[in-house]
């Protein structure tokens, strides 16, 4: 029997119930045609009034009817419109409505369940072919998080000196040092680390499941058996990544990146020791098929301008080298 899912009232999701108790549900009225439901084999959340005719609804509203009525009540769709792509429930009880199939029409404004409060893709979906991201697609991800955090430490940095430049002119040198120093300090190291903890540990454990480079190349962290996964599990995969990285000078990294590369799932050193796993999007959904091995666009893009970083940084470390040999 095929398995479907509901959300209700709240916007929670539930389920999974068979088909009949669905049915059941809509004659008592605790589900209306604008109920959103889901079961495999779905892109995306539909309202229930799309399905009347394979769950049966319009001969469950006239069983429930009474003789001699010409039509079976059934909830009217709720009035209240829905906003910003979430899906917005009625908050008194439907009035009966004749069961007509001009009732069970799709709202003007559609559901977009990557928005929406209850999404197609929390259904986990296990025996399709899962796509592991190699080192290239989690290289491109950190070389745009890289750039994105750049920005912002730009921006900090812009704050603390405007800061301390005031302080020189108000407080005198001395006392401005005295005052100043030890938040520059703390912008320089401690705020950077913060900020990025904040980033990795908040987005990887978010319904994305990823940070804004690992969206851009289409991947995403989930834990062994590919579910999402939470903020405890998270915070242990961004700590592993930073000791290992700071207690062995980087040496950590290159070996990650070896792993990355080589091994049959494709995990880092933190991966292994926070038990994550780095794969496509699609991976562990209904819609295994829509997974892509190739690296894609944005992640050759990443690597490219990665490349030329690169090149632009020894460019300008030969000319200072040029000039100060000049200079002597």
């Amino acid at each position: 029997m095929t398995q479907w899912y509901y959300a209700d009232r709240n916007r929670q999701r539930q389920g999974p119930i068979e088909a009949d108790e669905l049915a059941v549900l809509f004659r008592r009225n605790e589900v209306s045609p604008e109920t959103l439901v889901w079961r495999e084999g779905l892109e995306q959340w539909q309202v229930l009034g799309d399905f009347a005719g394979e769950l049966g609804l319009l001969e469950s509203a006239a069983a429930g009817a009474a003789p001699g009525d010409d039509a079976a009540p059934m909830p009217a769709p709720a009035t209240e419109p829905a906003s910003e792509g979430r899906a917005v429930f009625a908050t008194s009880e439907p009035a009966p409505a004749p069961a007509t199939d001009a009732a069970y029409a799709a709202p003007a404004t559609p559901y977009a369940p990557p928005r929406a409060a209850v999404a197609a893709h929390d259904a986990v979906v296990h025996g399709g072919e899962v796509v592991y991201a190699g080192f290239w697609k989690r290289y491109a991800a950190s070389v745009i998080d890289g750039l994105l955090f750049f920005v912002v430490m730009l921006v900090v940095m812009m704050v603390v000196g405007g800061l301390f430049g005031l302080g020189l002119s108000t407080l005198g040198s001395e006392m401005a040092t005295g005052t100043l120093a030890p938040l520059m300090v703390l912008g320089i190291y401690v705020v950077p680390i913060v900020l990025q903890a904040f980033y990795f540990v908040w987005m990887h454990a978010s319904a994305s499941q990823a940070t804004l480079g690992k969206l851009a190349v289409g991947i995403k962290v989930t834990d062994l058996d590919g579910n999402p996964i939470g903020t405890g599990q998270s915070l242990g995969r961004w700590a592993g990544y930073f000791f290992f990285h700071l207690l062995s000078c980087g040496i950590a990294s290159l070996v990650s990146a070896f792993t990355t590369g080589l091994t049959g799932r494709k995990q880092a050193l933190h991966d292994m020791a926070a038990g994550t796993l780095v794969v496509d999007r699609w991976a562990f959904t209904a819609h295994p098929e829509r997974q892509r091995r190739e690296l894609g666009v944005v992640t050759l893009i990443a690597i490219v301008v990665s490349a030329l970083m690169l090149v632009g940084y020894f460019v300008l470390i030969g000319i200072a080298a040029s000039m100060g040999g000049a200079g002597r």
